[in-house]
């Protein structure tokens, strides 16, 4: 089984660049981009199921023992994050199958779109694959690169603008990151993650805090806490409907899945977990507040991402097994949700020409099947029992309140405050676009008006709500109507449907998750994986770890340059 573990990102890579050879042909490169996502979907449950039965599987590149050679590592939260890209790469790229056969190559050119989305599905699995943070830097590059052709797909003024802003803080980000690894492999004599968590743990506490603030803010960029998450949402609402779903669904996510990795591999001890609390509740509260502030959609949407970063980063603040195992969890609940909203709201854009609340009404009617398609997840996302939203959230406050600290108890506050505006936002965008009348919102003179006095002050509310959000800086006009494939519609469903099984199987999925999360906190035992190994063909490492299993420097061989 470990033999496999590259092909999550060389199956994509091949698929990409027989794509690549074959422009023009629209039909050979869906067979080959959908084939190659498949596989890695198949690749992704069947490691789930392979750390279940033998534990953590590693591969040393090349038959060079760790550290020397490249180590590729798949524990359980690195299956899950594999299977859960997936099917997110999967669901969005056949709603732009659908999207493509209805409106050309005009938003999507096939002759660089099919072999680009591949390449970025390479380096989501590369990155989560990663044993060492250089390979982790490249995994990072090339989604970023990937994404920078996706993101300006059209050549539209907005989009160019948006791609502008998204490549410079990208750059930084990286440059950061790099600078990052320069000063860890100065300090510690390697980059692999393994031996990392046994030379770390010997150094200066001083020393321990400057390398793991660096990386924590190079992460943070990329994963959009705040203050770093300014350049989202004038950047993912521009792109297509297929790009902005992906984008919002699993970029971010990488960032994170960074923060946990080093926080629980490289700093088990961190002493700024009492900082990460603090932007979990900031990242929280700012991110919600603009979206209830917003008129666009899309907008809304991209503010309530940056919002629900921040109940990730209060899991992994907590720092412990129960945090990082109802994290685990709820970032798999988001990227799906989340995904499933941006996909929706291209369907709500495809019926009524726009996504602005100002000028959508009466989709209810309209679309029927669309209304349904954006309530379910709209009511996940907001934590309504008994749906993953709630559970992944209670599994959270369940761990916060554990802790006993003022810390925790203000974040679970804060985090019911955000859940119930969450709801609020989304649904005051659900009944502008789909209850309310269309003739209401286009203001025409046959409107039908209130006749009761009750009736004409919340008329009058309502136009004072609308006057004081905030519309899209780069609104478009609005558009005709197009017809909706059932691909895309089918592709959505879909999405909603493993949105509503994370609900289903929550029992074995949360036992994952906390199998996943104990392991977490034990560092130790990944450690002696890698470095000692199980298989002796692939040598021996560097001897005894000395590390215990709470993550804590020992007495072994392993000593800090």
């Amino acid at each position: 089984m470990t033999a496999l573990i590259p092909l999550v990102v060389l199956v994509p890579l091949l698929g990409a660049a027989l794509a690549l050879a074959l422009p023009g042909r629209r039909r050979a490169q869906q067979i080959v981009t959908v084939t190659a996502l498949a596989a890695v979907l198949a690749l992704g449950g069947a490691f789930m199921w392979a750390v279940e039965m033998q534990g953590t599987l590693v591969m040393q590149v090349g038959g060079w023992a760790a550290p020397f050679g490249i180590s590729l590592v798949v524990d359980r939260l690195t299956a899950l994050m594999l299977t859960v890209s997936a099917i997110v790469l999967l669901g969005v790229l056949l709603f732009s199958l659908g999207q493509g056969l209805a409106d050309g190559d005009d938003e999507t050119p096939v002759s660089i779109y099919y072999p680009t989305y591949l390449v970025l599905g390479a380096g989501v699995c590369d990155a989560f694959i990663a044993g060492d943070l250089f390979n982790l830097y490249v995994g990072f590059e090339i989604l970023l690169v990937a994404s920078y052709v996706l993101i300006t797909l059209g050549g539209t003024g907005p989009r160019i603008r948006a791609g502008v802003t998204y490549v410079v803080v990208s750059l930084v980000s990286s440059i950061l990151f790099l600078a990052s690894i320069g000063f860890v492999y100065a300090a510690a004599g390697t980059v692999n993650l393994a031996q990392l968590t046994v030379r770390l743990a010997q150094l200066p506490d001083g020393v321990q805090l400057i390398l793991n603030l660096s990386l924590l803010i190079a992460f943070g960029i990329k994963a959009a806490v705040f203050p770093l998450a300014f350049w989202l949402p004038d950047s993912y609402p521009t792109a297509p409907a297929p790009v902005t779903a992906v984008f919002a669904g699993l970029l971010t996510k990488v960032g994170v899945y960074a923060m946990i990795r080093t926080q629980t591999q490289l700093f088990p001890h961190s002493q700024v977990n009492g900082v990460l609390m603090v932007v979990a509740a900031l990242t929280l509260l700012v991110g919600i507040l603009g979206a209830v502030s917003q008129l666009d959609i899309k907008r809304l949407l991209s503010f309530t991402l940056i919002s629900h970063i921040g109940y990730l980063v209060f899991g992994i603040a907590l720092a412990d097994a129960a945090g990082y195992a109802a994290t685990i969890y709820y970032i798999a609940h988001h990227i799906i949700v989340q995904t499933t909203l941006f996909l929706a709201v291209g369907l709500v854009e495809r019926q009524g020409g726009t996504t602005s609340l100002t000028a959508l009404g009466g989709m209810l009617k309209a679309a029927p099947m669309v209304a349904v398609l954006f309530f379910i997840p709209m009511l996940n996302l907001g934590g309504i029992p008994p749906f993953s939203g709630f559970i992944g959230k209670l599994g959270l406050f369940t761990a916060g309140a554990a802790q006993s600290s003022p810390a925790a108890y203000w974040l679970i506050g804060i985090g019911a405050l955000v859940s119930l505006l969450t709801l609020y936002a989304l649904a005051r965008a659900w009944s502008l676009a789909f209850w309310r009348s269309r003739a209401a919102a286009l203001g025409s003179p046959g409107a039908a008006q209130p006749t009761t006095t009750e009736g004409r002050v919340l008329q009058g509310r309502e136009v004072a709500l609308l006057e004081r959000l905030h519309d899209a800086p780069d609104a478009l006009p609005r558009q005709e109507r197009r017809d909706t494939p059932r691909l895309m519609v089918g592709a959505t469903a879909g999405m909603v449907a493993v949105g509503l099984a994370l609900t289903v199987f929550a029992g074995p999925l949360y036992a994952y998750a906390s199998h996943a999360g104990q392991a977490l906190t034990e560092p130790g035992a990944l450690v002696s994986r890698i470095l000692d190994g199980e298989d002796p063909g692939l040598g021996g490492g560097s001897g005894s770890t000395g590390l215990s299993s709470d993550g804590r420097g020992g007495s072994g061989e392993e000593q800090a340059p």
